[in-house]
């Protein structure tokens, strides 16, 4: 009874930051029907729904970050989380990308015209900014232990690894997860948000102590803004520069260096 009761504070604020985060996405969810109903314009219609779908990302992110750092009451815990929100976003931010590489990926594809790209990249960042300082208003709220203003004003780098493995790590991490995402669109839904989410996990299992594996650019200046004022270009070269290079390295193999291999094969069994 003793052991339940010493447990019991730290299960209410675990209970207070999912409920937290299931309320973002519930108030974000509403936002987004409202705005397919009442918005009108394509691209005002697009601006919106990405900012929705970054502000959720971000927000949820933020929260589970926090998570991960306290004292678990088991090792998969954490992962657990992240396996469960990414499910979460993948059925509730369909047709957003909430991620710039992502962007970049369908219009150097021919999937989306440059103007939309660069509206949906301005909500990205306005997004990524809105939730950072939202989550700096929640926390001073203390409405657990660990929601301290003063959090935000810190840089807590994760980069435990030297310059150049660091950019490996996001580069591949971000070339294997967008050639998922561009492999799996064929998948029935359901069983692709499981995969992608089970991905994520790996993922970030892999590489999170490394370089926290965010493979998302605006994600990135959302969590570490203070380190990106402190040392903008190993942040900038890490978590913007990396994840564009393995979307490159991503489209060159797949859409070029692949095909060129398999014809020039047929070509030689011809002759």
């Amino acid at each position: 009874m003793t052991a339940l009761r010493g447990l019991w504070p730290e299960m209410q604020d675990t209970c207070t930051s999912l409920g937290l985060m299931l309320s973002i996405v519930l108030f974000t969810g509403l936002a987004r029907v409202v705005t397919r109903q009442q918005l009108n314009g394509p691209m005002a219609h697009a601006f919106v729904l990405e900012f929705l779908a970054t502000f959720q990302l971000c927000f949820c992110t933020h929260e589970l970050q926090l998570l991960s750092e306290q004292e678990p009451l088991h090792p998969t815990w954490p992962l657990t989380l992240i396996y469960f929100f990414s499910m979460v976003h993948g059925l509730t931010l369909v047709g957003t990308s909430s991620n710039p590489c992502g962007v970049m990926m369908q219009i150097m594809l021919g999937g989306m015209s440059a103007e939309t790209g660069a509206i949906r990249l301005l909500a990205q960042l306005i997004g990524a900014l809105c939730s950072r300082y939202c989550m700096s208003a929640l926390w001073s709220l203390g409405l657990t232990k660990y929601h301290v203003s003063e959090r935000s004003f810190a840089c807590r780098n994760p980069i435990q690894v030297d310059l150049p493995k660091a950019v490996i790590i996001e580069a591949v991490c971000s070339f294997i997860f967008h050639s998922a995402l561009l492999h799996f669109q064929e998948v029935r839904t359901k069983l692709r948000i499981h995969l992608l989410s089970a991905l994520i996990t790996f993922l970030v299992y892999a590489g999170g102590s490394l370089t926290g594996a965010v493979f998302n650019p605006t994600l990135a200046l959302s969590l570490h803004f203070k380190c990106f004022d402190e040392a903008f270009l190993q942040f900038f070269i890490v978590y913007w520069l990396s994840p564009s290079l393995g979307i490159l390295l991503m489209i060159l193999m797949f859409n070029f260096f692949l095909p060129w291999l398999y014809d020039n094969h047929t070509t030689n069994k011809k002759e």
